[in-house]
C-alpha cells in the first residue's frame, strides 16, 4: 500500500511572500494526487501543525524568541482555501517531522503502508524530516516534485539532492506517481501484489 501525506498545507505557511507565490499551483497539484489516490483506494493523511497558547508544545526556537505560531483554532492552522480535505482524516503535530510525538507510524503500518508520497510545505524543513524520519522506520518515500515548495528553493534542492541520492528517496513528478498508483491498483486487483 501507498500512502499520500500532504504535509502542512495551512494558511500560516502562505503567509511568507515565496510561498504565497506557489499556493495555487501547489493545491491544484495536492488535489490532483488526492483524487488519484482516493480514486485508486489509497489512503490520503492530511498532516498538519497546531501549537497551544500555553508554551507547553512550542518548539525552542519559538521559546527562544517567545512568540508563538500556528494555535489551534485559528485561522493560521486551516487548511489553505481550495484544498480538497472534506471527509478525509487528519494528523496534528508539533515538530518537523509528521512522526515526532504522532501515531503516524501505527496507523501507516494499520494500513499496510510500505511507502508513503509526500507532498506540501516546506521541502526543506518539514517534508525532508518526514521523510527522514519514515527511512529509520523502513518506509519507502517518493517526493511529489510539483506538490512541493519552500521559502528556500537552494535549501529544498540541496536536502532533496541529499534525499534521494544518501536514502534512495526518488522525486517523482504527480503525473509519474499517479501513473505507479494505478500501475499498483491493477496489479493489486489482479492479485500480483
Amino acid at each position: 500500500m501507498i500512502a499520500l501525506l500532504i504535509i502542512d498545507m495551512q494558511n500560516a505557511y502562505f503567509e511568507a511572500a515565496e510561498l504565497a507565490a506557489q499556493r495555487e499551483r501547489l493545491v491544484n497539484s495536492c488535489n490532483r494526487l488526492l483524487e488519484g489516490f482516493t480514486s485508486g483506494g489509497h489512503k490520503v493523511l492530511l498532516v498538519g501543525t497546531e501549537h497551544e497558547r500555553d508554551k507547553s508544545t512550542w518548539t525552542l526556537s519559538m521559546l527562544d524568541d517567545d512568540q508563538g505560531f500556528i494555535f489551534r483554532g485559528s485561522n493560521q492552522a486551516e487548511a489553505v482555501p481550495g484544498l480538497a480535505t472534506d471527509g478525509l482524516p487528519q494528523l496534528t503535530k508539533t515538530r518537523d517531522s509528521a512522526f515526532m510525538g504522532t501515531n503516524l507510524l501505527s496507523r501507516l503500518r494499520n494500513w499496510g503502508a510500505d511507502e508513503v508520497v509526500l507532498a506540501g510545505v516546506s521541502t526543506h524543513n518539514c517534508i525532508a524530516q518526514t521523510g527522514a524520519d519514515a527511512f529509520a522506520h523502513n518506509i519507502r518515500v517518493t517526493y511529489a516534485q510539483d506538490a512541493m515548495a519552500s521559502e528556500d528553493s537552494q535549501d529544498a534542492a540541496d536536502m532533496l539532492r541529499i534525499l534521494s541520492t544518501t536514502y534512495r528517496q526518488p522525486v517523482q513528478s504527480s503525473a509519474e506517481i499517479l501513473v505507479r498508483i494505478r500501475e499498483y491498483s491493477a496489479a493489486a486487483a489482479e492479485g500480483r501484489t
